[in-house]
């Protein structure tokens, strides 16, 4: 599917490249991306050997809020980092 043809593409914070990493990580439509989201979604991409920062993380988190990942406040931004260390911890 072309990145412009999804759903995706019209959230905040999410672009054409990040379209393609969320089809590839089974992610093709933003009720996929609620149903997942943030921290599973961004641990799919990890496993998946996809090399991305939190900001994706974050990205995916303000998506979802449709705000911008960099209005998210820090103790958002924390609690996503703890909840992947958790899931690690929990595989």
């Amino acid at each position: 599917m072309n990145p412009t043809q999804s759903d995706l593409i019209h959230l905040k914070n999410i672009g054409a490249a990040s379209v393609n990493i969320l089809h590839a990580v089974g992610v093709h439509n933003v009720d996929d991306l609620k149903t997942l989201g943030p921290v599973e979604t961004y641990m799919r991409i990890k496993n998946r050997g996809i090399s991305v920062s939190k900001v994706m993380l974050y990205a995916l988190q303000g998506a979802l809020d449709d705000v911008h990942w960099n209005d998210l406040t820090p103790d958002v931004k924390t609690q996503l980092v703890e909840e992947t260390r958790k899931d690690r911890a929990d595989a």
